[in-house]
């Protein structure tokens, strides 16, 4: 499953804004159990030059995703990307436009609190548990006042740009939960602070931060009032701030569209992927002696009777008689390899033989296909169906959904009808989403990027992939929507149909 999300377990905001007596700053307010955050910064309000900023403090469980990774259910490093994913939240207020904001690893443990008020900053911690804008917690101040960031390595310092104010953040901060992961960095969480240029003005006579407010020579002298997120305590199940694991899962079996070398195709598409899985007992399991280490393949013709491989092994693109597997993930192993036409019986079976000395592992047959040529370029339309797609889901539940696809203009001939249902076509990039039928609103999108972390497998049934419900809110109707890559036109085209299904609450 190549998306997990991690929601936030603690978050607040902290100020050195002023409350409404444009006298007393508000810097003891606390505001961990409100249903939104804020980052603002405020110039010359309450006399030229003063300065008043709000910051967002956040932290997750990096326990629960060194769990996973123990588990093999995420990545190792290096194969994982992971994202902040903090949500707007819609307000009356003004909306600052073109900015920045950075997201830093914090270098302090501190406290949510349980303030509420973000309008007067009447929630003061005076002793209680919670940061403030002074105090990390009730027994400790921070070494630096608006929250104690690590600024020695550019990994732990990400910004991302807003253009109109209006949107979610996005950003990857895989260095800075790597270094949780690995232990070469506390889990204190994050800051979520404008950039320095962007922060109010100030200067201090002693160049330092002067009392709560913060030395700024880079600042700006106009106000950015204000960027709302929705907070973890927030009623949108999908709004809440999280970090969202990402990763490819793809698998490309070519055993069904294993294509014969051609003059006509670029060498990448002479080859074939082909993929062996060790099965014992209903799980994947590492060869015994392989381990992790190499297989070898070669290619065979049939009997004469087409049941087995025969005669002496088939000459591959490189000459050779047998080519080196590797081992891909526990149990499965892989290899690419390519042969012409003038070396194998396209009207038969041809068998691939797995195995490592004396002994083989495993055989299977392939029904190689050839390159057509057409006189013309037409754009694809299909009829697809998930043909094992249940009407429910537990929550808990994940599933490998199978993807049947067929051209839409297939025109079938009397043998074809009575022989079956036609044979489904591989879609070589395919995507999906998933959206809340009852608003449209879209809680996984396409994943297409360096990610594609919504890519579909394939294998010799046709296309898979495999979804987590955890990712969905229990109680609602949602559905899958799929769009294939077009090398035509080199876009992506979003299919017609969906594909409606329910998750149900854990007591159903």
């Amino acid at each position: 499953m190549p998306i997990l999300r991690y929601t936030a377990s603690a978050d607040t905001t902290i100020v050195n804004a002023f409350q409404p007596n444009l006298t007393t700053r508000g810097t003891g307010a606390n505001a961990g159990e409100a249903d939104v955050m804020e980052v603002f910064s405020i110039y010359g309000r309450q006399a030229s030059g003063s300065q008043e900023l709000s910051r967002i403090l956040l932290k997750f469980p990096t326990t629960s995703i060194a769990a996973d990774r123990a588990a093999n259910t995420i990545p190792a490093s290096g194969s994982v990307s992971f994202y902040l994913r903090v949500f707007n939240a819609p307000t009356s207020k003004t909306v600052p436009t073109d900015f920045k904001l950075v997201v830093a690893a914090l270098s302090q443990s501190w406290q949510e609190g349980i303030g509420l008020d973000l309008e007067g900053y009447a929630d003061l911690t005076r002793g209680n548990t919670g940061a403030n804008w002074m105090s990390a917690s009730d027994t400790a101040a921070w070494s630096v006042v608006g929250g104690s960031y690590l600024t020695s390595s550019a990994d732990l310092f990400k910004e991302q740009t807003f253009a109109n104010g209006l949107e979610d953040m996005d950003l990857d901060i895989t260095p800075i939960v790597e270094s949780w992961l690995d232990s070469t960095q506390e889990n204190y969480g994050v800051e979520i602070l404008l950039s320095q240029s962007y922060e109010a003005y100030y200067s201090s006579s002693t160049g330092q931060n002067t009392g709560s407010i913060i030395n700024n020579l880079s600042g700006a002298t106009t106000s950015y009032y204000t960027k709302r997120f929705f907070a973890r305590g927030s009623q949108y199940f999908f709004k809440r701030p999280a970090i969202e694991a990402r990763w490819s899962d793809i698998t490309r079996d070519d055993r069904g569209e294993f294509y014969l070398s051609s003059s006509r195709a670029p060498a990448v598409d002479n080859l074939n992927t082909l993929y062996f899985y060790n099965i014992i007992r209903g799980k994947l399991v590492n060869l015994p002696i392989i381990g992790t280490g190499s297989v070898y393949v070669s290619l065979y013709s049939g009997s004469s009777d087409n049941s087995a491989p025969s005669g002496t092994a088939m000459s591959l693109y490189d000459g050779s008689t047998a080519l080196t597997g590797g081992y891909v993930s526990t149990g499965i192993y892989s290899c690419s390899l390519g042969i012409t036409a003038s070396t194998a019986i396209t009207v038969s079976p041809m068998y691939d033989v797995w195995f490592s000395g004396s002994t083989e592992y495993f055989t299977g047959s392939i029904l190689p296909k050839t390159f057509d040529t057409g006189m013309t370029l037409l754009s694809e339309r299909y009829i697809i169906d998930i043909t094992n797609l249940k009407n429910s889901y537990h929550p808990l539940e994940t599933s490998r959904f199978n993807l049947y696809v067929r051209n839409k203009n297939w025109n079938p001939n009397v043998y074809t009808v009575v022989q079956a249902t036609p044979q489904g076509l591989t879609i070589q990039s395919a995507s999906y989403r998933v959206y809340r039928v009852l608003d449209g609103l879209d809680v996984v999108g396409y994943g297409t990027g360096s990610d594609f972390h919504t890519g579909l497998s394939h294998d010799v049934s046709g296309n898979y992939f495999n979804f987590d419900m955890k990712l969905l809110e229990p109680g609602y109707t949602y559905a899958f929507k799929f769009a294939f890559y077009d090398e035509q036109i080199k876009s992506w085209e979003e299919q017609v149909d969906s594909f409606k299904f329910r998750v149900e609450k854990s007591n159903q």
